[in-house]
This record gives structure tokens, C-alpha cells and sequence, in this order.
């Protein structure tokens, strides 16, 4: 048996989809822990492009079985529409569950998203607004709405009603909203809960009787360590623990059981949204690493911000989430380039120190200390083992790995995710 996990590293966006995908392959079992509908894994394979929001990726290898965990917050609509695109490409989606654990976003959750982001102005934190804060501020108040209720017609009902007198009075009195109608909501969503019961399970015993069995288990991460709501630059985080400690609270099962924890990265930074970035270039760089890594969001559309490859976040990360292994992307991508910068620490009140502060006001202080390579501005797409990269690539991977502390297992040179080098 063997128990993986792939986690996110930077602030998400780092290609966790492709490791994961490939990953899958050698896995019985593929779960989705945290997040909901705010995260998005694209893969391309057999040159067809899959946009996944929900969905662990391992779907898209047959016979896999893949389930949503407890820790996911779950948009049933934005669920089944997911479901039926794959099975339009011609994916089977049978053995899809998902946790009686796991909490329903209503759609009192997106309204309140949408009102709360609008009303903050200019000190919005850039949430996607698809009601994932709120849906897990309702079960940190203990009045969100689990799947187990939401297959129940008569619990379910009587939970909205009952949600739906205070929520209605803070749209409607706080941001001035419209209120929302109890009876229209109840029906569409039972009419979601007659399409979805047929997967839910209790994800916690299967996946323990699957360990038992000497089954192989990947986690899949959604978002990344920097969004993580203990360990991120909060505020500007989302609202789960997408690091691999999260594993644990959300599909279920102890820290003893994890083998493996793959942290992904791309071979520059980028992120999307509000929030403190310092390696990042706000200039003709950064206009150029967008254009030719194509950085824009999977979920949103957004333009991504870029920057540098930042070595003191990935230490920190590594730190945080245990990581075994590195699995590096974008190494074609960032190798177009002359010149490379590499941050090996940040200068900060006229000290160079290594760690990543807590305090947003403390890291605004901190200046990045680059080191710089050069490109290798040839097309390595086609490469397969380590040693035939170019050597102004390998010194680049080999300055990674020495300054986090932990060893690269995989290198993207491509896209697709046959375009990976297995170290």
C-alpha cells in the first residue's frame, strides 16, 4: 500500500493537476479533501483539455475509484453539470462518492459571498465569490447543511427555513440585498439530491477498508500552502487547510498513514487576486513570463500576477507540509527566457533572513536577494531523462533543490502530462 499526497506550494495554479493525473495512474483511490468549486485542475491528455473544479482528476482514468472528502464544501449544481460534461467526453463517472460528511453551498452562501466582497471596497480580499467562505463559516457556526441533510427531503427543508429567517435578514438589513425565497431553493436542491444520492457514501469507512485491503491512495490538493487559512497570507487566503495536515481532518484518516507528500511548483511564482507577492514583476518580466506560461485562471479567467521563483516560500512550505519530494513545472516555460532571478532570501530592516514572516506589515519590509542564470532557450519538450536537460537547466533545478532542502522527483517540460521527466 501506498498513500500520496500532492500539495500546492506557492498560491496555487502550480500544475497539481498533471502531477496528480499522472500519479493517479499507479492509485486505486483519488480524494479530494478541501476547497470546493474555487479551485481548478486543468489537464490536457489524449489532447483533449479537462477543466475539473470538483472532481478529484483521477476520473479520468478508468476503473479509478474517486471520492470527495468531508473537508470539501459542495456546489451540487456546479457538481452535476461537472458530471455531465465528463460523461458527454465520454468519461464514466460511477464510481464518483462523495462524503455524507461534506457541506452543501446554498445559494444564501453565494449571495452573502457577492454582498460581503462588494461591501468590503477596497479592501476586498478577492474570493471567486462562489460561497465557499460562507459555506464553511456556517459549519464553524454549526448551521451549515451536510449531504447527509441534504439527501434527507423533509431535514433538508426544515434546515433552509430555518437558515433562511436570519440569513434573509442580513442580506436584506446589512448590505441591502433582496431576500432569498426558501420554497424555490428547496425545490431545485431536492431536485440536485434525486441525481447525487447515488454517490454519497461514508468516503471515511471506504477508504479505511481500502487501506486495509493494501489499496494505493493519492490526495489530491486543491489550492496551495500559501491560501492556507493557518499557514497563508491571511487574509488574502481561502477559507480550508489545503495543506497536507489537512489530509487528516478532511477525508478522515491519521497522519500515520501518509507515505508520500509531493509539492508542486512552477519554476517561476504567480498568483491571482489581492495580496502581498515579493518576487513579483509588475513590468514588462512579468507581462512576458504571463504570456508564455499562458497564466490566466482555470475558475475565474483572471490574469495571473507573475514573479520570480521565490526559495524561501517553498522552504517554508516544505516545512509545513513534510514534503518528500518536489515536483517542479513550467521548467520549459521559464528557460524561454535570457536572464532567470531566483530569490534565495529577503533583506529585511538591513538583516538577511530566511524565513517567511507571518505579519503582512513585516513581510512588505522584505526585499527579495536574487541570484541570477542564464536561460536555455531551446526546446527540451521532447526530453525524457534528467541528464539530457541543458546544464544552465540543471544548475537551476540543482540551486532549487539546495536552498528548500528537498530533492526534485518531477520536472515539467510540457504540458501534457507525458511531457514530465521522472528523476
Amino acid at each position: 500500500m501506498a498513500t500520496r499526497v500532492v500539495i500546492g506550494t506557492q498560491w496555487g495554479d502550480e500544475g497539481k493537476g498533471k502531477y496528480i493525473d499522472m500519479l493517479a495512474s499507479g492509485s486505486d483511490f483519488v480524494v479530494r479533501f478541501s476547497g470546493g468549486n474555487n479551485a481548478g485542475h486543468t489537464i490536457v491528455a489524449g489532447g483533449v483539455k479537462y477543466a475539473l473544479h470538483l472532481i478529484p482528476s483521477g476520473i479520468l482514468h478508468k476503473g479509478k475509484t474517486c471520492i470527495i472528502g468531508n473537508g470539501v464544501v459542495v456546489d451540487p449544481e456546479v457538481l452535476i453539470r461537472e458530471i455531465t460534461e465528463l460523461n458527454e467526453k465520454g468519461i464514466d463517472t460511477d464510481k464518483l462518492f462523495i462524503s455524507d460528511r461534506a457541506h452543501v453551498i446554498m445559494p444564501y452562501h453565494k449571495e452573502l459571498d457577492e454582498l460581503q466582497e462588494r461591501a468590503r471596497g477596497e479592501d476586498s480580499i478577492g474570493t471567486t465569490k462562489r460561497g465557499i467562505g460562507p459555506a464553511y463559516a456556517d459549519k464553524t457556526e454549526r448551521c451549515g447543511i451536510r449531504v447527509c441533510d441534504f439527501i434527507d427531503e423533509r431535514l433538508f427543508a426544515e434546515k433552509v427555513r430555518k437558515n433562511l429567517k436570519i440569513k434573509n435578514q442580513i442580506i436584506e438589513k446589512v448590505y441591502g440585498g433582496r431576500a432569498l425565497d426558501a420554497e424555490e431553493i428547496i425545490k431545485a436542491y431536492c431536485g440536485y439530491a434525486k441525481i447525487l444520492k447515488k454517490h454519497v457514501a461514508d468516503t471515511n469507512a471506504m477508504l479505511f477498508d481500502a487501506m486495509d485491503s493494501g489499496k494505493n491512495i493519492l490526495f489530491e490538493g486543491a489550492q496551495a500552502t500559501f491560501l492556507d487559512l493557518d499557514f497563508g497570507t491571511f487574509p488574502f487566503v481561502t477559507s480550508s487547510n489545503p495543506v497536507a495536515g489537512g489530509v487528516c481532518t478532511g477525508a478522515g484518516i491519521g497522519p500515520v498513514y501518509i507515505d508520500e507528500v509531493y509539492g508542486v511548483l512552477k519554476a517561476y511564482t504567480s498568483r491571482v487576486g489581492a495580496g502581498p507577492f515579493p518576487t513579483e514583476q509588475d513590468n514588462e518580466t512579468g507581462d512576458t513570463i504571463r504570456e508564455l506560461g499562458w497564466e490566466y485562471g482555470t475558475t475565474t479567467g483572471r490574469p495571473r500576477r507573475c514573479g520570480w521563483l521565490d526559495a524561501v516560500m517553498i522552504k517554508y512550505a516544505a516545512r509545513v507540509n513534510g514534503l518528500t519530494a518536489l515536483a517542479i513545472n513550467h521548467v520549459d516555460t521559464i528557460g524561454k527566457l535570457d536572464k532567470i532571478k531566483l530569490c534565495k532570501a529577503y533583506l529585511k530592516d538591513g538583516k538577511e533572513i530566511n524565513h517567511f514572516p507571518a505579519s503582512l506589515e513585516e513581510l512588505a519590509k522584505c526585499q527579495p536577494i536574487y541570484e541570477e542564470f542564464d536561460g536555455w532557450n531551446e526546446d527540451i519538450s521532447n526530453i525524457k531523462k534528467y541528464d539530457q536537460l541543458p546544464e544552465n537547466a540543471k544548475k537551476y533545478l540543482s540551486r532549487i533543490e539546495e536552498l528548500v532542502g528537498v530533492k526534485i522527483g518531477l520536472i515539467g517540460v510540457g504540458k501534457e502530462r507525458e511531457q514530465t521527466i521522472v528523476v
